[in-house]
C-alpha cells in the first residue's frame, strides 16, 4: 500500500462544498464498504465507477473535510463520499446526445 495518496495538508471548510443539495453527481471510481456501511460485508460495492446519484447530505469529517452523502439511483445505495470521488453532471453534459433539431430551410 505504498501508493496510498495522503490529502492531509488539504483543509475543504476553509470555502464553501463544492457540490449542493439534489445535484446530480458520478462516482469516479468503484467505492467498496470499508465496514462503515451497515448491513454490507466489508469489499461490497458500494457505487461503481460511473454510477449515477445526488447529493442528500453533506458533513464534515475531521473537521478537514466534506463529506457528501449520494443517493445511488440504481444501486438505492446512500454512499458518503469525498470531493475527489465525484464528478458533477452538468445539465448541458446529460443532454448532449441528444440529437439535435433541424434546421429550418428556407
Amino acid at each position: 500500500m505504498n501508493n496510498v495518496v495522503r490529502d492531509n495538508d488539504v483543509v475543504e471548510l476553509s470555502g464553501p462544498p463544492a457540490f449542493n443539495f439534489g445535484e446530480k453527481v458520478r462516482a469516479r471510481w468503484t467505492i467498496r464498504n470499508d465496514g462503515t456501511f451497515h448491513g454490507k460485508e466489508i469489499g461490497d460495492v458500494l457505487a461503481k465507477k460511473g454510477d449515477v446519484g445526488y447529493v442528500v447530505s453533506i458533513g464534515t469529517f475531521l473537521q478537514q473535510f466534506y463529506i457528501y452523502g449520494v443517493d445511488f439511483v440504481e444501486s438505492g445505495n446512500r454512499v458518503g463520499m469525498k470531493r475527489n470521488e465525484l464528478d458533477r453532471i452538468d445539465a448541458c453534459e446529460e443532454g448532449s446526445d441528444l440529437p439535435l433539431p433541424e434546421e429550418a430551410v428556407s
